[in-house]
């Protein structure tokens, strides 16, 4: 059978598939049935994977408003044998609704944007839209808010907008929350070079040496590495950030800084040369 359609939103579709009897969990993983959701490409007649695993539910999310799609479920028996199912057409609803009307999601992201506070909050108690739909660049509402000044932690603590990270630390945002590179408050304070957001966050209990998970690096090393912010490098220190620690690559901050300071010099090199 092809797989059952749960909740719908403007940008989510939710799938689901009932194989009780095959799915039974017994014994080690590799005699499991594992199953594949495939999206169908209309344009080329050609379909992709969009999940694979052992899973018997899948939210397909970051689709578009108002649009149709195609998917097929595919069964594969523990011997690797496989089998497909029909394909099951469904499309996303309409968008927010405010007073009776329907909104393309591009009005929460201006309200935003233009902060229009009393159209956001009409918007909100419409009850019927998704606040973590992102914009073209893969920003949510509150994500640009935050970059404004207004809301969210990381980008609040990388606007320096102390407040707003007060503010978040006190409705409950923790400090060990990663971005998808694996980076923390933290590392975004680093970049941003906003001593007095450090200095604060380190008082409230902030990991002075986490690392993230893509380059293992700490904000030292984050700083070594990219911005060479001298204050910011200092305040780490002083508050007892590892000058020895080494990242996946086996470099230490002061590797990082000699490293960051010779391509500054090739580019500056570069630049009197064009002169």
């Amino acid at each position: 059978h092809p797989p059952v359609v749960g909740k719908v939103t403007h940008h989510s579709i939710e799938l689901y598939w009932d194989l009780e009897k095959k799915a039974k969990r017994q014994g080690p993983q590799e005699q499991w049935f594992r199953f594949s959701i495939e999206e169908e490409d209309p344009k080329i007649h050609s379909y992709g994977v969009i999940y694979a695993g052992y899973a018997t539910k899948h939210v397909v999310e970051g689709l578009e408003p108002r649009t149709l799609y195609r998917f097929r479920l595919k069964v594969t028996s523990p011997s690797g044998e496989c089998e497909y199912s029909p394909l099951v057409s469904v499309s996303t609803t309409s968008d927010i609704w405010l007073g009776g009307m329907c909104f393309p999601s591009e009005h929460l992201h201006r309200a935003v944007n233009v902060n229009d506070e009393d159209l956001l909050v009409r918007i909100l108690q419409g009850g019927r839209v998704e606040v973590d739909v992102p914009n073209k660049f893969g920003f949510t509402a509150l994500m640009v808010a935050a970059q404004k000044g207004y809301t969210s932690l990381m980008l609040a603590c990388y606007a320096g907008h102390l407040d707003v990270v007060k503010y978040l630390r006190r409705h409950g945002a923790s400090w060990q929350a990663r971005d998808l590179g694996g980076c923390t408050a933290l590392h975004w304070a680093a970049d941003g070079g906003h001593c007095s957001v450090i200095e604060w966050m380190i008082k409230d209990g902030c990991e002075v040496d986490i690392v993230d998970t893509g380059s293992g690096w700490t904000p030292l090393m984050r700083v070594s590495a990219v911005s060479g912010n001298q204050r910011v490098a200092s305040l780490l220190i002083d508050a007892g950030a590892n000058v020895n620690v080494k990242d996946r690559n086996g470099k230490t901050p002061l590797m990082s800084v000699i490293s960051l300071l010779e391509e500054r010099k090739k580019k500056s090199r570069g630049q009197r040369s064009l002169v």
